[in-house]
């Protein structure tokens, strides 16, 4: 690794330290109360949620609808190993985010062998239908409380701990994706006969890229449970699915930091908004199309945001010339 890499990563590293410490500190001097703190696990659990969702829709390509489903299989996964009291505290809750995560990537793996034969519009309605059936399954068995849900599960909401969660899962997934196992996704995005003839297992990378967007949902979904302590099939109904989608797609499909921008806007954005009760959702709806007309290929495109390129332009370097000299 190049020292400015090594630079790099370190000054990434204090700039997600200071921001923790930022929030602290304004939480600490009274600026932002419980709802604001609230608001901000939420953000965290958004980010999972587009973040994993880009990996399907912008990475492999392939539009899916079925995220909440994944989300609710993490949810009452770790819901029902925290209210069994096996292991209590943090351990026990960093055991269930890991089984919900497990148990998801297993449905995912099940769902996604068959379902990737499809393309399109074909894959969007297959994967809304398995949605809808994990939703209707949950309801109808009795050790998921059925209709009338989950409610005692243990309460995790320190925000450091959901903070580094949310930022160890989008750092695995974006390093998972610029790997060579993620350029093997991304070459069946950009084609998928070339890929296939190139000698790449188009079944196995489509079934890994969707195994891996639904461990992290079922992540997501975890931490939501906990996060809020009761659990209702409703919240996990294909409107959360679209909810994800649009994070992803304003975001710009294959943009990590888009989808991370996106789902900070469209979580935080709806909340202050709640003043205005009766024309909420108009303006947010109103939002969402001017950026559509405007930006149709969303807020960064499949652009990432590079704090390597923004150094070296305050500092004025040049980074070819860098590169050269640290080789």
């Amino acid at each position: 690794m190049s020292r400015s890499k090594k630079g790099i990563m370190v000054l990434s590293v204090i700039l997600i330290a200071l921001f923790y410490l930022a929030v602290l500190g304004l939480d600490f001097a009274g600026v932002l109360n419980r709802y604001a703190m609230s608001v901000l696990r939420l953000v965290c659990i958004n980010v999972v949620l587009a973040v994993s969702l880009n990996v399907t829709v912008g990475n492999l390509g392939q539009i899916t609808l079925g995220h909440a489903g994944f989300m609710s299989i993490g949810a009452y996964t770790a819901a029902l190993f925290a209210k069994a009291g096996i292991v209590p505290g943090l351990p026990g809750y960093l055991i269930g985010l890991v089984l919900g995560g497990i148990f998801a990537c297993i449905i995912g793996i099940l769902i996604g062998i068959p379902a990737l034969r499809l393309k399109g519009d074909y894959l969007a309605i297959v994967t809304l239908a398995f949605g809808e059936i994990i939703r209707v399954l949950i309801e109808y068995f009795n050790f998921t409380g059925g209709a009338q849900g989950l409610s005692g599960i243990p309460v995790m909401q320190n925000f450091l701990v959901i903070y580094l969660i949310t930022v160890i899962s989008v750092a695995l997934m974006f390093s998972t994706m610029t790997s060579k196992h993620g350029r093997a996704v991304l070459s069946i995005r950009d084609d998928e006969i070339a890929s296939e003839s190139s000698g790449i297992n188009i079944t196995y990378y489509k079934t890994y890229a969707f195994a891996l967007s639904a461990f992290f949902a079922g992540i997501a979904g975890a931490m939501y449970a906990h996060n809020i302590g009761v659990l209702g099939a409703k919240v996990f109904d294909y409107n959360r699915s679209f909810d994800i989608l649009v994070m992803v797609v304003l975001g710009g499909m294959g943009s990590f930091t888009g989808a991370i921008l996106s789902a900070v806007v469209l979580t935080i954005v709806p909340e202050l908004l709640r003043q205005f009760a009766e024309y909420r959702m108009i303006f947010y709806s109103l939002a969402l199309i001017i950026v559509m007309i405007f930006r149709p290929e969303g807020l960064l495109g499949r652009k990432e945001f590079s704090l390597t390129s923004l150094v070296y332009k305050i500092l004025k370097i040049d980074k070819y010339y860098e590169r050269g000299e640290d080789s």
